[in-house]
């Protein structure tokens, strides 16, 4: 008599290459894993690498509590080149001479941008407007009224300077486009700017340096991965169950 699988319940915490958007990296662990009750808590940008929560079977009913979750962010921004995107993997739009900055004089503009605020959404953003994702009428030119977005960026500090870039840490609430942190910071200084790499190192308690690759997780087998999932009752309140 053949014994049931039994079905893998837990969260999975996967390090998102950079060529990958979030749907892809849901799409190979499901052919892994064998299963579809397979979702993730909150999305990263296709360039953006780092700390993915992936949600395994039951545990995906604790999406819109670990979303809800802080993040934190290491990445560069490059100064004197506007993207459409707000990011280096969109089309170079406008370029401008970057001046003789100094690291002090970045990091006081930086400092407008620490506390509570509403941030206007990119047009490259997958925010829906009568039903239709903003980046799919980006691609077709048109541009359309957004709604600000309160967020709160608690803290963002240089860590590496020399122009044009420069490397950053960032802890920030849900729904922040650092990338367009990066444009609005480059539109402070006059120079323009676009967000050139972003690595996602943590959501709410969880770390990226105890995260695993999709070619660790594709070379494990299934009862090694069921070992590698974080109960949910982990993740979240006592009594949340």
């Amino acid at each position: 008599m053949l014994v049931p699988q039994k079905e893998l319940e837990g969260i999975l915490l996967v390090d998102k290459p950079g060529d990958h958007t979030s749907h892809d990296v849901i799409a190979r662990l499901r052919g892994k894993l064998r299963m579809k009750r397979i979702g993730h808590a909150g999305t990263l940008d296709p360039m953006a690498t780092g700390l993915l929560v992936v949600l395994v079977g039951k545990a995906t009913r604790l999406s819109q509590y670990l979303i809800s979750a802080d993040k934190e962010y290491e990445g560069s921004v490059e100064l004197g080149k506007v993207t459409d995107s707000q990011d280096a993997d969109g089309q170079v739009m406008e370029t401008r001479p970057v001046p003789p900055l100094t690291q002090a004089e970045v990091e006081a503009a930086i400092k407008g941008f620490i506390g509570d605020q509403y941030q206007m959404p990119p047009m490259y953003s997958a925010i829906k407007i009568d039903g239709v994702p903003l980046y799919k009428k980006a691609r077709r030119g048109e541009e359309v009224e957004r709604e600000p977005r309160f967020i709160r960026v608690m803290s963002w500090e240089v860590t590496r300077f020399g122009l044009p870039r420069f490397d950053f840490r960032l802890r920030c609430t849900k729904g922040t486009y650092v990338r367009t942190l990066a444009h609005d910071l480059g539109q402070k200084l006059g120079c323009g700017a676009h967000l050139a790499a972003l690595r996602r190192s943590g959501v709410g308690a969880f770390r990226v340096e105890k995260a695993l690759t999709l070619d660790q997780i594709e070379a494990m087998s299934l009862p090694e991965i069921d070992k590698a999932l974080i109960p949910p009752h982990a993740a979240v309140p006592v009594g949340f169950f």
